[in-house]
């Protein structure tokens, strides 16, 4: 893969990997790890004439994610050690207003699935095609899971209207 071209997919996508990224593993440290490695794979495996380079990115990201998780998952189960108390993450900084932390609460409460679905569709912006083919789901499923997801997302937040009051 040509450098330049490494240089305008990393100044692309960065910002909006990590919070997809950040969004599943909350965690700073994790989440430029596995981008770093993401960008790495680009460098060695992305052919320059790939149709979606952007979705090629997000699949790879979110593929080790899920293993970084499961490991991570392992490891906890077989030490029982107390986990160690993480240091203020960026987005917990920008989440101090009420109505927002209350928005972030409800999306932390939906299931890992439609929480993935909102995640690329608002803050990504990926298309619900896109989104079908990192998730290898169809985009009408895409579709479903993503109103259902606002749905719970609304009642959780008028069930909160009387605490933000």
């Amino acid at each position: 893969m040509d450098h330049h071209l490494l240089e305008q997919l990393y100044d692309a996508y960065y910002h909006e990997l990590y919070i997809y990224v950040y969004s599943l593993c909350k965690s700073h440290s994790a989440a430029e790890d596995i981008l770093q490695e993401t960008f790495l794979k680009a460098i060695l495996s992305l052919p320059e004439t790939h149709g979606n380079m952007r979705a090629w990115l997000y699949r790879v990201a979110r593929n080790l994610t899920f293993n970084l998780m499961k490991r991570d998952k392992y490891r906890a189960e077989s030490k029982l050690e107390p986990p160690i108390a993480q240091e203020d993450e960026p987005l917990e900084k920008l989440l101090r207003n009420e109505t927002y932390q209350v928005l972030y609460e409800g999306i932390t409460n939906l299931s890992k699935v439609k929480k993935e679905v909102l995640v690329m569709q608002y803050f990504s912006q990926l298309s619900l095609k896109e989104i079908a083919v990192i998730m290898h789901i169809s985009p009408e499923n895409v579709r479903v899971i993503a109103s259902r997801a606002r749905k719970e997302l609304r009642t959780y937040m008028e069930g909160k209207e009387d605490d933000l009051s």
